[in-house]
C-alpha cells in the first residue's frame, strides 16, 4: 500500500483537466504514441466537441520514480461544471488526495474554490498545480498570489505545467509520489469497498468502480450492498488501463472495476458500498448522498409515432446516467411524453443532445421549472413540479421555493453590475469579499428557479466573460409564484403553462405571446393569443385575419352598398371564428420554448 497513490484531478470548467490527464497518462506509457489523441478519458463525443468532463472516469498508471521504484497511480478526471459536483464528491471519498488544478491565464475561479472545500471536508492532501503557463497571457505570479489568498495553500508548492508540450509533467508525477498519501485500510478485515461510479456494457451488465477500503475482493465472492441490499456473485475484478485488465483480486487501497451481474445501474446506489455476505462489514463507507434533481422539465417527440423510441432511448440512457429520472406525462397539444428530473441546465442539455444525436429523435422539450413546496389551507403539504399539477389558487394557503447561496468571482471593475443583476434576479442578501488584487467575491442568496434562465450567460456579458458562478442548494423560502397559462383563441394550451414568481409573471406572459404570433401562420380569422392568471389576462398579442376585399367589385354607386358588404363578411368572421380550430404548428411550441430558455 506504501507504493499506491490515489489522486484526482479537480479545477474549474476549462482549465486543462483533462489535458493534464492525457499528459500524465502518455508519461507513463499508459498509450502509445500512436494511438494517443486528446481526451482519452472522456468516451462520449459531446464531451469532446464541447471541451468538457462530464462523467468521471479512472486510469491505473505505472510510474518508476527517479529512485527506482514503481508507483501504482489510480487517478480519476472529474468534471468541472457545477451540475455535476455530486461526481466530484464520489470521486473525493475515493481518493487520499487531489490536484487542484489554475489556470494561469484565468486564476482562481468559482468552481476552484468549492472544489478547494469539497477536498477539505474529505481531509484530502492537496497539490496546486497551475496549468497552461505557454499561453501569453498567463501570469503565474499572479496566480500564485491568488492560490495563497484565494486558497490557502502553499504558493511555493505549485507546481507550474504546460500540459500542451509536456513542461512541468515530470514535476507533477513526481510530487504525487512525494506529497500525496499512500492509503490506509486493514487487507486482512472484512471487505468494505466503495462503489463511486458505474458503466453499462451491453454484455456484460453493470461495471462498477470501486475503492477497496478493507479487506479484499475476487472473483467467486457473494457480496452484499450495504444501502440498497441486494447480493450478488463477483464475476470478475481487475483495473483500468484504458482497457479493462482482470486481475486475481483487488486489495485494500487499490481502484479498480467489479463485474456481478448487475443488470441495470437502477439496481444499486453510486455511492454504496461494498462487503461480504458471509463477513460484512461493521459499517458503510461514511459520506453516501443521493444526487438531487433540482431542475424538472417535459420531452415530447415531435412525432407522435416516435413516442416508443423515446421511451426506449430514455431506458439506455438512465443504464449509464443514475442521475436522470423520468416518468410518464402527457399534453393535450403535444400528445406523450416523459417528465425529465436533471442535475441542472447543462444535464438537460446535455441530455436532450444525446436523445436527438444518439437516437435520431426530434424534441418538444417543456420550460424547465423547479419543485415547490405548497401548503394547502386543510394543512397538507404537497410538492409541485409540473405546472399541470398546480392546486386551485383558492386552495393554497403559502409557497415555498429553493434557494441556493451562489458565489461570483468577478474583476472588481464589474463589481456593480454584478450586484444589479443579481438584484434583477431577486436576490436576498448580498455579501462582498475582497480577495487578490482587482478580485472580488460576490456571495448572493437567490431562487433556484430564476438562475435556471440564462443568468450564467448574462453574468459572463456584465463581467466580459471574467465572472465565474458556483452555487450550492440551501433551503426552502417564501415565495408568491402563481401560474400562467396561454390561451390560444381562448383555449388553453397546457404545453404552454409555466410556474413563475408573480413580480416576472407579465414580461415571461408578453414574451410568450409576441413569440407565439410570429410562430403561428395567420389564419382566415382573427387569433388572440393571451397569458392568463386565473381569470385576470396579464398579456395579449392577436395574430390579424386574411381579409377579402369584398368591396372592390363596388366601383360606384351608394356608400351603404359597400357597408353591407363589409357587415356581410364581419358576421362571416365572427362565425369562422366560433367553429374555427386554430392549427399550431410543432415549430410553434419549439420556438417559443427554445427562446423561454436562452
Amino acid at each position: 500500500m506504501n507504493h499506491i497513490r490515489n489522486f484526482c484531478i479537480i479545477a474549474h470548467i476549462d482549465h486543462g483537466k483533462s489535458t493534464l490527464a492525457d499528459q500524465l497518462i502518455r508519461t507513463c506509457g499508459g498509450v502509445s504514441t500512436r494511438e494517443f489523441r486528446s481526451q482519452l478519458l472522456d468516451s462520449m463525443d459531446i464531451e469532446r466537441e464541447r471541451g468538457i468532463t462530464i462523467k468521471s472516469s479512472s486510469i491505473t498508471l505505472s510510474y518508476r520514480a527517479p529512485d527506482g521504484q514503481t508507483y501504482q497511480l489510480n487517478l480519476i478526471d472529474t468534471p468541472g461544471h457545477v451540475d455535476f459536483s455530486h461526481e466530484v464528491r464520489r470521486s473525493l471519498l475515493a481518493c487520499d488526495g487531489a490536484l487542484i488544478v489554475v489556470d494561469a491565464s484565468q486564476g482562481v475561479e468559482a468552481q476552484t474554490v468549492a472544489n478547494l472545500y469539497l477536498a477539505l471536508d474529505h481531509d484530502l492532501e492537496l497539490l496546486p498545480v497551475i496549468s497552461k503557463i505557454d499561453l501569453a497571457a498567463a501570469d503565474v505570479e499572479r496566480v500564485r498570489e491568488e492560490i495563497d489568498q484565494d486558497l490557502g495553500l502553499d504558493p511555493f508548492a505549485a507546481i507550474p505545467v504546460s500540459a500542451k508540450t509536456g513542461f512541468g509533467i515530470q514535476d507533477v508525477l513526481a510530487g504525487i509520489v512525494e506529497q500525496l498519501p499512500c492509503p490506509k485500510g486493514d487487507p486482512a478485515g472484512p471487505l468494505k469497498a466503495f462503489v463511486f461510479d458505474a458503466q453499462f456494457d451491453r454484455y456484460r451488465g453493470v461495471i462498477l468502480l470501486c475503492r477497496v477500503i478493507d479487506g479484499a475482493l475476487k472473483p467467486g465472492d457473494a457480496i452484499h450492498f450495504m444501502h440498497t441490499g441486494g447480493d450478488y456473485t463477483v464475476e470478475d475484478v481487475g483495473v483500468n488501463r484504458l482497457k479493462a485488465c482482470p486481475t486475481e483480486q483487488l486489495s485494500a487501497g487499490e481502484v479498480g472495476y467489479v463485474i456481478a451481474g448487475i443488470k441495470s445501474v437502477r439496481e444499486i446506489e453510486i455511492g454504496d458500498t461494498i462487503t461480504h455476505l458471509d463477513r460484512p462489514a461493521a459499517e458503510p463507507v461514511p459520506g453516501y448522498q443521493k444526487a438531487k434533481q433540482v431542475v424538472f422539465s417535459s420531452i415530447y417527440p415531435i412525432n407522435s409515432d416516435e413516442y416508443r423510441d423515446l421511451a426506449a432511448a430514455l431506458d439506455k440512457l438512465a443504464i449509464n446516467d443514475a442521475s436522470l429520472t423520468y416518468e410518464k406525462d402527457s399534453s393535450a397539444a403535444l400528445g406523450f411524453g416523459f417528465r425529465c428530473g436533471f442535475l441542472g441546465m447543462l444535464h438537460l442539455d446535455v441530455v436532450q443532445e444525446r436523445l436527438q444525436r444518439e437516437f435520431d429523435i426530434g424534441l418538444v422539450v417543456s420550460a424547465p421549472s423547479v419543485r415547490y413546496k405548497v401548503t394547502l389551507k386543510d394543512g397538507d403539504v404537497i410538492e409541485v413540479d409540473n405546472p399541470g399539477n398546480w392546486p386551485d389558487p383558492f386552495k393554497i394557503a403559502s409557497v415555498t421555493e429553493p434557494y441556493i447561496k451562489a458565489s461570483i468571482l468577478t474583476p472588481e471593475e464589474s463589481v456593480g453590475a454584478v450586484m444589479e443583476l443579481c438584484r434583477e434576479y431577486r436576490s436576498a442578501n448580498q455579501q462582498i469579499n475582497y480577495l487578490a488584487v482587482g478580485r472580488v467575491e460576490v456571495i448572493s442568496e437567490m431562487p433556484l428557479g430564476e438562475v435556471l434562465f440564462d443568468f450564467y450567460g448574462k453574468l459572463k456579458t456584465v463581467t466580459r466573460g471574467y465572472g465565474s458562478f458556483d452555487y450550492v442548494t440551501t433551503d426552502y423560502r417564501q415565495t408568491d409564484v402563481v401560474k400562467v397559462e396561454i390561451l390560444i383563441n381562448q383555449e388553453p394550451v397546457d404545453a404552454l403553462a409555466y410556474l413563475v414568481h408573480r413580480d416576472k409573471a407579465r414580461a415571461r406572459a408578453l414574451h410568450y405571446c409576441e413569440q407565439l404570433a410570429e410562430a403561428i401562420p395567420r389564419h382566415q380569422f382573427k387569433i388572440p393569443i393571451q397569458g392568463v392568471i386565473g381569470g385576470k389576462i396579464i398579456a395579449r398579442s392577436t395574430i390579424q385575419a386574411y381579409r377579402k376585399d369584398v368591396t372592390a367589385k363596388c366601383y360606384g354607386g351608394d356608400v351603404t352598398r359597400k357597408r353591407k358588404l363589409l357587415e356581410k363578411q364581419k358576421k362571416g368572421k365572427a362565425k369562422m371564428k366560433q367553429v374555427g380550430q386554430v392549427q399550431i404548428p410543432q415549430k410553434a411550441f419549439i420556438s417559443v420554448l427554445a427562446a423561454d430558455r436562452k
